[in-house]
């Protein structure tokens, strides 16, 4: 059904640019003021400062800490999914290797890559961050003047709405209705910004980004009727 061993899976992780609001120069302190105000219509007990931790899903406001993909090798139960992230403070070097690493694999063929909310979220939310750091952003990433047919994104939250739009299913409700065991034993998504701000805890926060990247592999090959990885053969690289 799908081109397994050809996509590239992945999940970003993203946090505020600064630990807290107080911390952002004047300009964009009047900025996220602003944008907050659509974000706290009827919530008088919300400010800009106290949903500042939010300010990371936006990616005029927030940055790429974490890049991790996932490549699947082989087929049926001997498959193997090699895992490989790309993490750091400095946006730009997550970036630019990334970058080199996906222009590398891309060059050998028809490649795809695939992720959960992946085109509303993490694949213009990295194009985004690409042009904020002046780093070019490759030809897989890149559909500007593309025609539909001609962009090589796989979604599988698109996926299982079937063409219907109307709602949103969670990568973790969509693991557990396939019988999928989710492995987010540890933090969630709303918690990114506290362990790396206040914690300073990066390695943690790249093993749940993974966590995201082998769910969304099984997800897709749960999808398509394929037996899925065995833990034994997730290696991380």
């Amino acid at each position: 059904m799908f081109p397994y061993n050809n996509i590239l899976f992945l999940d970003i992780e993203t946090v505020p640019q600064q630990p807290a609001f107080e911390g952002l120069a004047e300009d964009w302190k009047k900025l996220w003021e602003h944008k907050s105000q659509y974000l706290t219509r009827n919530k008088e007990e919300e400010t800009a400062s106290a949903i500042y931790p939010r300010a990371g899903i936006y990616a005029e406001f927030g940055k790429i800490i974490c890049i991790s993909c996932g490549f699947l090798q082989g087929s049926g139960t001997g498959k193997k999914l090699l895992l490989k992230s790309f993490a750091g403070d400095d946006e730009k070097i997550v970036l630019a290797e990334f970058t080199e690493m996906l222009k590398k694999w891309s060059a050998g063929g028809s490649r795809f890559l695939c992720a959960h909310n992946g085109k509303e979220f993490d694949f213009p939310y990295l194009c985004r961050r690409m042009i904020v750091n002046s780093v070019p952003i490759p030809a897989l990433l890149n559909i500007a003047g593309k025609k539909p047919w001609e962009v090589s994104h796989l979604d599988t939250m698109e996926l299982w709405k079937f063409g219907d739009f109307k709602s949103y299913t969670s990568l973790n409700l969509l693991a557990h209705t396939l019988g999928i065991p989710t492995p987010k034993d540890d933090i969630d998504g709303s918690m990114v910004w506290e362990v790396y701000w206040k914690e300073k805890n990066l390695p943690r926060i790249v093993t749940y980004c993974q966590k995201d990247v082998v769910t969304v592999a099984q997800v897709l090959l749960r999808m398509g009727g394929e037996t899925l990885v065995r833990e034994e053969n997730i290696e991380i690289k």
